[in-house]
């Protein structure tokens, strides 16, 4: 069979692209949660098969692993009612704070500019009355999101069982895709990816929980209100890659500033964060997920942004495995062996103009420049 020309074949992957975003756009109301459950199911699998091999049958390994999943999350959302339900419970304090803040606000504007005091009401009347309508929009469409929500709720346990249930199945069907001759580096990438998600995921769980005890213990030691909201909303804010730290920062600081009468609880909260986040990301979060599967800063910003295009905030949040699964697979293709490249961390010391060996798919120039960026192979 005459192979197509190079022309023809990125012609086609372009094209490729194009339609898995349509699909993504018109299908994310089925995808986000089959995904989800993907990524849970690969974290669950250590305790299915504890139970699995205890002799259980696989119906029961399945529900036991379903129900620890269920107890982590129904206490992560005890614990984010409780902490909403103190905020809700300090509202008149908040209002009472806000509307001072308000008031030096004004007094600075009128010291700054000639607005007087009636045109500064004006202009905050005019733009709460923008706000009231934006939020009457936004809660005009929380029936269907609300519904969207139950719906996948709904949906997020039965996805796992199936995919637990159908493992053997779905494997089988993984496999008879390629030629016999490729199935050892099929078996390689899917041992990998599952090693790198679960890796991957039980990473933020812990993330998740230090941080939380660290942001929430030290602002609450501190004295700052609402610490341990603070803490938690960061900590899951935090999951998306650079954007969503700055968003956690600018929730930290609107709490802090709606709860207290002072500034210097806002420095104290902005502090504390930038400690915190050094901690995270340059000691305590590379030691727990390690550098197997390293994502260039361009790939993930661009990864998060696409995502929350496509999907929105499930999108954001499962940009980063989704990039490292594909990663995994692109690696281990020859047709696709450069969108690794474009996506990965492997960066060469020289440039590929000067060194023409740096311009090959070659495994032994891969494994130099993962060696280079202390990039960890998988541990079986």
């Amino acid at each position: 069979m005459k192979e197509l020309p190079l022309t023809v074949k990125r012609s086609i992957e372009l094209m490729g692209l194009f339609f898995l975003g349509c699909i993504i756009v018109e299908g994310k109301g089925v995808l986000a949660p089959l995904l989800i459950a993907f990524f849970f199911s690969i974290m669950l699998l250590p305790i299915y098969r504890y139970f699995h091999k205890k002799g259980l049958p696989d119906t029961f390994a399945i529900l036991i692993s379903l129900l620890a999943l269920l107890l982590v999350l129904a206490l992560i959302i005890w614990f984010l009612t409780s902490q909403i339900g103190n905020l809700i419970h300090d509202f008149p304090v908040i209002q009472e704070n806000v509307m001072k803040h308000l008031r030096s606000l004004s007094a600075w504007i009128d010291a700054k500019t000639p607005l007087s005091t009636d045109e500064q009401a004006n202009f905050l009347s005019e733009q709460s009355n923008k706000l009231l309508s934006y939020a009457g929009n936004l809660l005009s469409g929380a029936a269907l999101s609300v519904t969207s929500v139950i719906i996948f709720l709904g949906l997020l346990p039965i996805y796992i069982f199936l995919l637990l249930f159908y493992k053997n199945l779905l494997l089988r069907f993984v496999f008879l895709w390629f030629p016999e001759e490729n199935h050892k580096k099929v078996e390689e990438a899917m041992t990998e990816m599952e090693i790198i998600i679960k890796s991957y995921l039980f990473g933020l769980l812990i993330q998740i929980s230090y941080i939380t005890i660290l942001l929430g213990g030290i602002l609450l030691i501190v004295g700052i209100k609402h610490a341990l909201l603070i803490g938690v909303i960061f900590a899951f804010l935090n999951l998306i890659p650079y954007i969503g730290a700055l968003i956690g920062n600018i929730i930290g600081v609107l709490l802090t500033l709606a709860s207290s009468a002072d500034l210097w609880p806002i420095f104290t909260v902005l502090g504390t964060i930038a400690v915190v986040q050094f901690l995270d990301n340059n000691i305590l979060m590379p030691r727990i997920v390690g550098s197997k599967v390293k994502i260039n800063a361009l790939a993930t910003i661009v990864g998060v942004i696409l995502g929350g295009k496509l999907a929105g905030i499930p999108g954001m949040f499962l940009s980063l495995p989704i990039i490292a699964v594909l990663k995994i697979i692109f690696d281990r293709s020859e047709g696709f062996k450069q969108w690794g490249v474009l996506f990965g961390d492997e960066r060469p010391r020289h440039n590929p103009m000067k060194f023409p060996i740096l311009r090959r798919k070659s495994k032994y120039v891969r494994e130099k420049l993962e060696q280079e960026n202390e990039i960890e192979p998988p541990k079986k």
